[in-house]
């Protein structure tokens, strides 16, 4: 389904933007504006970068980097699952083999 775009405006430190995005998106793109907008406070009122410029890159580099290490975490708790997976399987296996055999 191709559904049409509307604009949205989000307000970032005080500035206001219009963005194009699907209505289904209009929430998730609401919650990114407020999520971009406190970790740009966070980063302005430590009172060491100055710039909007500078404090949304430096806001990007910290997201980016949260990103990267919960992304992180769930590639190992995948590898973790699906050993797990199959040491059930394996288990499973020997069970009914075992239980063949005892029925012969």
């Amino acid at each position: 389904m191709n559904e049409q775009s509307s604009a949205v405006q989000v307000k970032i430190l005080d500035k206001e933007y219009q963005v194009n995005c699907p209505p289904a998106d209009q929430e998730a793109l609401m919650k990114s504006a407020k999520y971009l907008d406190e970790n740009m406070r966070k980063i302005k009122g430590r009172g060491n970068i100055h710039g909007a410029e500078k404090i949304a890159v430096m806001a990007a580099l910290n997201i980016t980097h949260d990103m990267l290490k919960k992304n992180h975490v769930i590639t190992e708790a995948r590898h973790t699952t699906a050993q797990q997976l199959k040491d059930i399987e394996d288990k499973i296996d020997i069970a009914l083999a075992t239980n063949r055999q005892l029925e012969i």
